[in-house]
C-alpha cells in the first residue's frame, strides 16, 4: 500500500447532499490535506434507477463552495464496469467466487423459514462448492448471480480508527452476491476494487458502513491487497434527535450558500460535528488543517443546531476585514436589485452592521436601508415619533439640509439641536433612527445619516 496518504468521498448521487454527508467529505478531506496526501472523489451511481446528474451537479458544487478540492476525479463507477469484471474474472479463476442459482422465491422461503425459527436470515450455501458435496442439478432458463466463498471459521478483525477494535466472526457473515445475474458487480465488490486501484491508504465513512467492512475486508484478502485503515463516523443527528436526512427536513449543502453562510464558517462548525482541538470553538480553516487528526474523533453522535451555526457564522464574519466583506456581499445585494452604493459606501456599511449581523443576507439587508430606507412598525413610529419631538425633528431636518454632508458636520448638526430643545440624545436619536432606518437599534446615527442620500434623510424627517 502506498505511503502517501490517499483517502476518498465516495457519494451516491441519489439526492441531493446535506450537512450530515459532506462531513463525511470535510474529513477525509482534512486529512489528506494534513497529512500531504490525496483527496479523491469518486461517484458511486451504480444505483441506476435512482442515481441523477442533477445530484451529481450539487455534490459537485457544494463541495467547491466549501473549498473541499479534489485532487483526483470524479470518477464514476458506471465508466468503470469493464474493470470490475476483469477483477470479477480473476476472482472466479482463483476460486473465490461461485454462480448461485437459487431463485429470488426460493431465497425468500428460505429467510421467513429462518425467520420462523428466531434464526439470522442468511444464505445458507446451496450452492457453494465444497470437496465430496454433491451440487443440485443446474435448471434450465435461470442465470445465477456470482457469490464471493466468504471464508469459514475464524474471524474478521480491525482496528477501527474511531471506534477501536472490533471483530466479526466470519460465521456471521454469508456468501455474499458480488453479480447480478446480468453480470453487474454489487455494491461492495466495486468498493473494494475502486479502494484497491486508487491506492486507499484510509476510508473514513460513516458507520452506516460498518455492518458493509468485514465483508469488504475478506475481498481485500482474497484478492491478495493490503486492507485500509478505518474509520467510521458517528451519525448526524438533526434538531430533533433523528438522523439527518431529507426526509427528516434536512437541507441541500447549496441552500447555507443562498442564506448567507460563509464557507470558512461551515467547514468550521462542521468540524466540531465529531472532532475537537480542546475547548477551541473558532477556527480557521489553516488552523483546522494544521490540527485535525484522527485520533480526536468522537464516538457519539453530533447533534446539528442551526442556533450554534449562526453563531459561528457570527464570529467568522465579524472577523473579516470590510473590504473583504463588501466583496462577498455584493453578490446578495444584486440579488436584492440594491444598487445605488459605490463600493467604499459598502466597505463601510459592513464596518458599521457587521457585528448585528450573522449572515451575508442580513448584511445585505441592512444596507439595502442605507438606499432605500426601512418600514417602521406602528409601534415603534407611536412610541418614539411623538408630537413632543416633532418640532425637534423639523428642526434637525433644516440644520441637515444646510450642512456639509460629513460625519462631523451631521453630528454638529445633531447636537446644536440638541442644545437649542433641550433634549438629551436618546429622545432625539431614537425617532430619527425609526423614520430613516425603520429601527430604533441601529449603529452610531452620525455615522448612518453619511451614508444616506442627504435627501432622503431630510425628506423622511419632514412630514412628520
Amino acid at each position: 500500500m502506498s505511503t502517501r496518504t490517499r483517502t476518498r468521498f465516495a457519494p451516491s448521487p441519489t439526492g441531493f447532499i446535506h450537512l450530515g454527508n459532506i462531513r463525511s467529505a470535510l474529513y477525509p478531506w482534512a486529512f489528506a490535506r494534513s497529512t500531504g496526501g490525496d483527496f479523491i472523489l469518486r461517484i458511486e451511481d451504480t444505483d441506476v434507477e435512482r442515481s441523477n446528474q442533477a445530484s451529481v451537479d450539487v455534490i459537485i458544487e457544494g463541495m467547491r463552495w466549501l473549498g473541499l478540492d479534489h485532487d483526483e476525479g470524479p470518477f464514476y463507477q458506471m465508466q468503470r464496469m469493464d474493470r470490475y469484471k476483469e477483477v470479477l474474472a480473476d476472482l472466479k479463476a482463483a476460486g473465490h467466487v461461485y454462480p448461485c442459482y437459487m431463485s429470488v422465491e426460493a431465497l425468500d422461503a428460505l429467510r421467513e423459514k429462518q425467520m420462523a425459527a428466531k434464526e439470522k436470515p442468511r444464505y445458507d450455501g446451496t450452492w457453494r462448492p465444497e470437496p465430496g458435496k454433491t451440487l443440485p442439478a443446474i435448471p434450465e432458463g435461470v442465470q445465477p448471480v456470482l457469490r464471493f466463498k466468504n471464508p469459514q471459521g475464524g474471524s474478521v478483525v480491525w482496528e477501527d480508527k474511531v471506534k477501536g477494535r472490533i471483530e466479526i466472526s466470519n460465521d456471521e457473515l454469508d456468501d455474499l452476491v458480488i453479480a447480478r445475474p446480468d453480470g453487474t458487480p454489487t455494491y461492495n465488490f466495486c468498493v473494494v476494487v475502486d479502494d484497491m486501484d486508487m491506492a486507499i491508504t484510509h476510508v473514513i465513512r460513516g458507520d452506516d458502513h460498518v455492518n458493509n467492512t468485514p465483508r469488504q475486508i475478506n475481498i481485500f484478502k482474497a484478492l491478495g491487497k493490503d486492507v485500509p485503515v478505518y474509520a467510521h463516523l458517528p451519525t448526524v443527528l438533526n434538531e430533533q434527535g433523528e438522523k439527518m436526512s431529507k426526509r427528516n427536513g434536512a437541507k441541500a449543502v447549496t441552500e447555507y450558500a443562498a442564506e448567507g453562510y460563509l464557507p470558512d464558517a461551515m467547514v468550521n462548525y462542521l468540524a466540531r460535528l465529531g472532532w475537537s482541538h480542546g475547548d477551541d470553538e473558532i477556527f480557521s480553516r489553516a488552523q483546522f488543517v494544521e490540527w485535525f487528526n484522527l485520533d480526536h474523533l468522537g464516538k457519539s453522535a453530533a447533534q446539528f443546531d442551526e442556533a450554534k451555526l449562526r453563531w459561528v457564522n457570527a464570529q467568522h464574519l465579524k472577523a473579516l476585514p470590510d473590504e473583504t466583506l463588501a466583496g462577498l456581499v455584493q453578490p446578495y445585494l444584486d440579488a436584492k436589485g440594491i444598487t445605488g452604493l459605490d463600493a467604499a459606501h459598502i466597505t463601510r456599511g459592513c464596518g458599521l452592521f457587521k457585528d448585528r449581523c450573522s449572515t451575508l443576507v442580513e448584511l445585505a439587508g441592512w444596507l439595502q436601508v442605507l438606499v432605500s430606507g426601512g418600514q417602521a412598525s406602528a409601534e415603534d413610529l407611536a412610541t418614539h415619533v411623538t408630537e413632543a419631538v416633532r418640532p425637534a425633528l423639523a428642526k434637525l431636518a433644516d440644520a441637515l439640509a444646510a450642512c456639509e454632508w460629513t460625519k462631523a458636520a451631521i453630528s454638529a448638526a445633531i447636537k446644536q439641536v440638541l442644545a437649542e430643545t433641550g433634549l438629551k440624545m436618546p429622545q432625539l436619536a431614537m425617532p430619527v433612527r425609526v423614520l430613516v432606518m425603520g429601527t430604533p437599534q441601529t449603529p452610531s446615527l452620525d455615522a448612518i445619516l453619511e451614508l444616506m442620500k442627504r435627501e432622503d434623510v431630510v425628506a423622511r424627517l419632514k412630514p412628520v
